[in-house]
């Protein structure tokens, strides 16, 4: 079978298990505040719906609305047009590091 026989499939390169988690965020970029939402989530980035998506390597700050906010680091790995965006994400500050890891551990099935 050819490589035009195969049906086609986006190459995963995650390593981290991903959970459907949908949460607000706000976006601060510059001066300018966006409000988005999560689609998934793991312990190295997120998916993030936003109708107006910022570009592959644009970095910004997102404040994760939880009980305790969760201020995260990010950069765009992927966009989706109309849709959203896939960023990375780094947790600069122990609490929010903390609050991140007990999200987590949360969505993940038992077991795990």
């Amino acid at each position: 079978m050819s490589l035009r026989d195969q049906p086609s499939r986006r190459l995963e390169r995650r390593w981290a298990p991903r959970y459907s988690f949908r949460a607000s965020l706000d976006i601060e970029w510059g001066s300018a505040l966006l409000r988005g939402n999560t689609r998934d989530i793991s312990s190295n980035g997120m998916f993030i719906e936003v109708p107006d998506t910022l570009w592959v390597g644009a970095g910004f700050t997102a404040r994760l609305h939880l009980p305790r906010p969760v201020k995260l680091d990010c950069l765009v790995k992927r966009v989706e047009p109309g849709s959203g965006m896939g960023v990375s994400v780094a947790l600069s500050e122990s609490e929010s590091h903390k609050a991140y890891r007990e999200l987590l551990s949360s969505l993940a099935p038992p077991g795990d």
